[in-house]
């Protein structure tokens, strides 16, 4: 139906006959011509239509709307000079149509514009519901093609390292892994259900037991969780396995995927090795295990020095066994006003969403001198004062933000605050700007921590990581004693304060991880119901292996500087996991019910208020 795309063609296709395909962008009148600005995938190309060169194809031009799909006839030629256009790849040239056929036209109105002219602010509920439309222009479109090269670009560097892609079950049976599953019953095996996987985690190391040795796979997953722009009730991952690798190698070749990924999409070379952190130092310095490190404002503990001061929230709080700490916000003194930090005010907002009760205050002022509450200013020596002052490296200028209480509370207090005011005082560049590539490894990640609402340790990453056999000891009898303190030999690669993938060695000997699971809880008689199958196999030689896996969505997300992962999904979900345009998820016949054995329950709450 075509013989060139309409963003293809340049000079050198001048005084050549060509057919393209595409929908019109936009229709410009100039009183006797006619121009159209054709669309198709391969980018834009101005068509003008003279009538007295092709009265027909005038005569459809005049009636022409937006987003009409058209097949057009015509010779390519030079621009006139004065309508040359630098800014559009095919701006040197154009299409005298000598003919246009109308393939479909749009009935009724659209609901939003679709042009490249019009990249307007559309409410995504919009977006979303006629994601069709939204597809057709240049930003989602971009962002699809960036998406398939991040993973073609994945694919070839894995490929040539050996691995192979295997598919795993999407139907499965629900087990452990930190989210709710979603779960389908069997017609065929009444009573029983299956559950979509939240990873291929079991499957990837099975294959590792069958000898496949080095394995990846573009992986659906689901999860039923609460959502954010970064999560989606079902997501991808580039997920990886390999068998007789220590942590160091499956850092290394990791590492080079990454920077294979981003010389493809992004013509990037970026520095190697990627600085790497312990997840102890981690919480300490930035309140989280996936730190930002493009700028400065670390959280600096200052519990030694206040723990004795009458300011009763510090000493309180160190005493009760928290910690107060600080992060220092050079300039903050002209930037964040008394209004923004206290109640109402933007700052303690975003401090009180962490769970915090508020942030305490200090202003450095020149000669050392500080500006604060009353109740700080009259219980600190000048001794605390300097300690203070030294540790945080304050200047005059420097605004001091404290949090006191449980360390949990604060830590995530405070790297809320510094995330929103990292962004505010223009630390960071907003996403489609950004320009700045910070990898970190996190590693060193305690096995367990624990659930004090049900009095029981939980996998920090999942059940499967293999502990640190420093921390672990030789000595089986000794497992159930040292394993809640061990490490787990888990990392995770961050990129600019967002996890972009996760992994670990896993474990491999059958005994320990029947330990392990006991350690989470799970009695003996319920891991071989749910993990016998997994045991078994670890009994008939699984080798050392390891592996990780990668969001690409998020990845994607970062890489085309969007905000939310929904930008980088043909079709996603909403926040309430559903799909406007299909209205998923709906009703189904009762009949389709009665031949699963299941009825549903569920109550509409205003019927329950009528009752």
């Amino acid at each position: 139906m075509r013989s060139n795309g309409c963003g293809d063609l340049r000079k050198q296709h001048i005084d050549k006959q060509v057919q393209l395909c595409g929908w019109v962008d936009r229709r410009r009148d100039h009183g006797g011509v006619i121009f159209i600005d054709l669309r198709d995938r391969s980018g834009t190309v101005q068509i003008t239509v003279d009538p007295d060169l092709g009265a027909e194809a005038f005569a459809v031009a005049e009636h022409l709307r937006s987003e009409t799909v058209l097949q057009v006839n015509g010779k390519v030629r030079a621009r006139p000079a004065e309508s040359l256009n630098d800014k559009l790849a095919t701006g040197a040239v154009e299409v005298l149509a000598s003919g246009i056929k109308v393939l479909n036209s749009v009935k009724g109105n659209l609901p939003f514009p679709v042009s490249v002219h019009d990249e307007e602010n559309t409410r995504e509920e919009l977006r979303l519901r006629h994601r069709y439309l939204d597809l057709r222009r240049k930003r989602m479109n971009d962002n699809l093609r960036l998406r398939a090269q991040t993973i073609q670009a994945a694919r070839r560097f894995l490929e040539d390292a050996g691995f192979i892609e295997v598919e795993t079950p999407v139907l499965t049976r629900s087990t452990p892994e930190g989210a709710r599953d979603y779960v389908l019953p069997s017609r065929v095996c009444g009573g029983e259900w299956f559950a979509l996987p939240q990873s291929p985690q079991l499957f990837k190391q099975l294959l590792m037991v069958g000898g496949i040795e080095r394995y990846y796979q573009v992986a659906r997953c689901f999860r039923d969780e609460d959502l954010r722009a970064d999560r989606q009730p079902e997501f991808t991952q580039l997920d990886i396995e390999m068998s007789f690798m220590d942590q160091e190698q499956i850092l290394e070749l990791n590492e080079s995927l990454i920077c294979a990924i981003w010389k493809a999409v992004k013509g990037i070379e970026l520095p190697r090795p990627f600085p790497r952190m312990t997840w102890h130092d981690a919480m300490e310095r930035y309140g989280t295990d996936r730190p930002d490190t493009r700028y400065g404002m670390e959280l600096v503990t200052v519990s030694d020095i206040v723990e004795d001061m009458g300011f009763k929230v510090f000493s309180g709080a160190v005493k009760s066994g928290g910690a107060v700490k600080v992060i220092a916000v050079p300039g903050g003194n002209d930037a964040v006003s008394n209004v923004r930090i206290k109640p109402g005010g933007d700052v303690f907002s975003e401090a009180q969403a962490a769970g915090a009760g508020g942030l305490a205050f200090i202003r450095v002022r020149d000669g050392g001198e500080i500006d604060t509450i009353g109740a700080i200013k009259d219980n600190i020596s000048d001794e605390q004062k300097q300690l203070l002052l030294s540790r945080t490296g304050a200047e005059p200028g420097t605004l001091l933000l404290f949090g006191a209480g449980d360390t949990a509370t604060v830590n995530k207090a405070l790297d809320r605050v510094r995330q929103y005011l990292a962004k505010e005082l223009g630390m960071v560049q907003y996403d489609r700007e950004n320009d700045q590539w910070n990898f970190l490894w996190v590693v060193d990640f305690p096995m367990f921590e624990f659930n004090s609402d049900e009095n029981r340790f939980e996998a920090l990453h999942h059940p499967f990581c293999a502990p640190n056999a420093e921390d672990l000891g030789n000595d089986p009898s000794e497992w159930a004693q040292t394993l809640p303190e061990a490490r787990a030999q888990a990392y995770d690669l961050v990129l600019n304060g967002l996890e972009l993938g996760g992994g670990s060695l896993r474990i491999h000997d059958s005994a320990l991880q029947r330990q392990v699971l006991q350690t989470v809880g799970l009695p003996l008689e319920e891991a071989q119901e749910q993990f016998g199958f997994l045991m078994d196999a670890l009994d008939v030689g699984a080798p050392p292996h390891g592996g990780l896996a990668f969001g690409v969505d998020r990845m994607v997300m970062l890489l085309a500087g969007e905000e939310s992962i929904r930008d980088t999904i043909a079709f996603p979900k909403t926040q309430q996991a559903r799909c406007l345009m299909t209205n998923a998820p709906g009703d189904v016949a009762d009949k389709q019910l009665e031949e699963l054995h299941v009825a549903s329950t569920w109550v509409e709450e205003n019927d329950e208020t009528e009752n």
